[in-house]
């Protein structure tokens, strides 16, 4: 009698990559094409706290978008918690954000007739479920943000700062493998930027992988890893150690 034996497992071997880009080009119609991306490469890992930084025009939105399965590359591989991104219908990359990523803008995108709790918990539409499981998950990432005591609020009625938290909370709602912040603090003053940031730093050492985009030299000093874009290509990725 033949016996299979199965193959020892590397309990040793390290998690794959929260986020890996492997050789990424976009580009856009044109005579000759617009190269917004070219041959980008990245890996992030869980639980780091990474700024990809750089001027106007430097491909960082374009960068978000692939990173974020909002845009198709043109070629190369982009993997979201080891998942294969390039063989998947816009219907399975839909459900791929709903589960994986969360998502801050500039721009807050509240509406306004809600509530702060409902605006959250609407924020999980797409992975389905009972209303009231999620709105006990929109509970606790409001509370994770420190907006608990304004959960019956409407935006209105919020400061800029309360906004953005709230738009935070939603992001980490669905407890994703990565948020993504892009120019967070573009739309706030300087004290409460730097209120926001602190917040991004305690949800970092929480556990939380965050990815920031901005253009703002001294926000992505604040990181643990900035990682440096000029047209179209990375020129620099640096570790703080912070």
């Amino acid at each position: 009698m033949i016996v299979a034996v199965p193959a020892p497992v590397d309990e040793a071997a390290p998690p794959a990559p929260v986020l890996e880009l492997i050789d990424v080009v976009k580009e856009y119609p044109g005579d000759p094409p617009v190269v917004a991306l070219g041959s980008v490469s990245l890996r992030i890992d869980q639980g780091e706290l990474v700024a990809i930084v750089g001027p106007s025009g430097s491909g960082k939105s374009t960068l978000l978008h692939v990173i974020g399965t909002l845009e198709r590359p043109t070629r190369g591989v982009v993997r979201v918690a080891g998942e294969d991104t390039s063989t998947m219908s816009d219907t399975q990359l839909s459900g791929l954000r709903a589960r994986r990523l969360g998502f801050v803008f500039q721009q807050f995108f509240l509406l306004d007739g809600l509530s702060v709790l409902d605006n959250v918990a609407d924020g999980l539409l797409y992975r389905g479920g009972h209303i009231a499981e999620r709105r006990r998950l929109a509970e606790a990432a409001i509370e994770r943000v420190g907006l608990d005591h304004r959960v019956d609020h409407r935006p209105n009625q919020l400061s800029g700062g309360e906004q953005q938290r709230t738009a935070i909370a939603r992001a980490l709602a669905g407890r994703p493998a990565l948020v993504m912040a892009d120019e967070p603090t573009g739309n706030l003053d300087s004290a409460t930027g730097a209120s926001l940031l602190e917040l991004l730093r305690e949800l970092h050492r929480e556990g939380t992988t965050i990815v920031l985009i901005t253009h703002d030299l001294d926000v992505a000093a604040a990181m643990q890893r900035r990682v440096e874009i000029r047209d179209g290509r990375i020129v620099g990725d640096t570790r703080t150690g912070s």
